[in-house]
């Protein structure tokens, strides 16, 4: 198991505030220990608890009513006490960490906002990547301050994700105002804060969503049609290919490409549509897009010369036509 963050030293007072007593008054300095509620007890709702609870603030509740989220919450914040979403934001006098599901998260700031549970000052944070501050105006139109604040990693529920915070990206929308306080979150939790303007949150969490998301389904998928091929151990033999493919993609780019589309390699590409359309006809349509976007990009990089493309775009068009017929 992943050992826990080790409490970190907070930022000076100074370099954030909460807590204004009105909309335009002076803002008063934060403490060094903020006093959060957490509305979500999901994975990252309870983990970033945790984490923030390891680097020296204090999470008084936290709302989470099914099982699965209670027992995340004995898990990760033992003895903080699970209540309802309007009686946490009451209490989290600094700090209110919203991580429910995208769909989900306007109607909840709105229920808060519109039943009296925000306060002025108040900071409220998301943990959206899709949504940047505007989903935030309910709450803003009362007097909290609105944060967008989305950790760029995957996680299980498990004390074992605390370990993987060090270092990690967040995705951060703030106000000018609270840029300082954000910051000093981010770097509580561990983690390095990339700025995103409001009108980039949506490319932000597609480009994420492309890449992790869509990750796991073409490994499965590879999987599958290894094990359709007869090897009964398919990671065995993907793990140290990925993780090569993987390494050389981050560090290179697409200087990393090789294989028959880089090559331009039609007769092997057109047996492997053929092959797919017999065996697993649901991968096809996935292939074809993926080599047409691959060669796309190997001739962009000059990995293949348009002149040696010319036959396997022409396999990967007919056979485009052939699944669209």
């Amino acid at each position: 198991m992943s050992a826990p963050l080790r409490p970190r030293p907070a930022a000076p007072p100074r370099a954030a505030t909460v807590g204004s007593a009105r909309p335009g008054a002076p803002a008063t300095a934060a403490p060094r220990s903020l006093t959060v509620g957490v509305v979500g007890a999901g994975r990252v709702g309870t983990l970033l608890g945790a984490a923030l609870t390891a680097a020296g603030h204090r999470v008084v509740a936290a709302a989470g009513g099914s099982g699965a989220s209670r027992a995340r919450l004995a898990l990760l914040l033992p003895g903080v006490p699970s209540r309802a979403a309007a009686d946490v934001a009451r209490t989290a006098t600094d700090l209110l960490l919203i991580a429910v599901p995208d769909d989900a998260l306007a109607g909840v700031v709105a229920a808060l906002a519109d039943g009296g549970a925000l306060h002025t000052g108040q900071v409220v944070a998301h943990t959206s990547g899709a949504h940047g501050l505007a989903v935030l105006d309910p709450a803003a139109a009362v007097g909290a301050r609105p944060l967008a604040l989305h950790p760029a990693m995957t996680f299980t529920g498990t004390p074992d994700d605390l370990g993987r915070l060090a270092g990690i990206s967040y995705g951060v929308t703030a106000p000018a105002d609270l840029r300082p306080l954000a910051a000093r979150l981010v770097a509580d939790l561990g983690g390095v804060p990339e700025w995103i303007g409001e009108a980039d949150r949506a490319l932000y969490h597609a480009a994420l969503a492309h890449g992790a998301n869509h990750l796991v389904t073409l490994v499965n998928e590879a999987a599958d049609r290894l094990r359709d091929a007869g090897v009964t151990q398919p990671e065995k033999v993907l793990a140290p290919l990925l993780r090569a493919a993987l390494e050389n993609a981050l560090r290179l780019g697409d200087d990393a490409l090789t294989g028959p589309v880089s090559r331009g390699d039609a007769g092997t590409v057109e047996r492997h549509l053929a092959r797919l359309a017999a065996t697993a006809p649901e991968s096809l349509a996935p292939y074809l897009a993926l080599a047409r976007r691959t060669a796309d990009r190997a001739i962009a990089a000059g990995r293949l010369r348009p002149a040696d493309a010319a036959s396997l775009l022409g396999v990967l068009a007919d056979t485009q036509r052939e699944v669209a017929a």
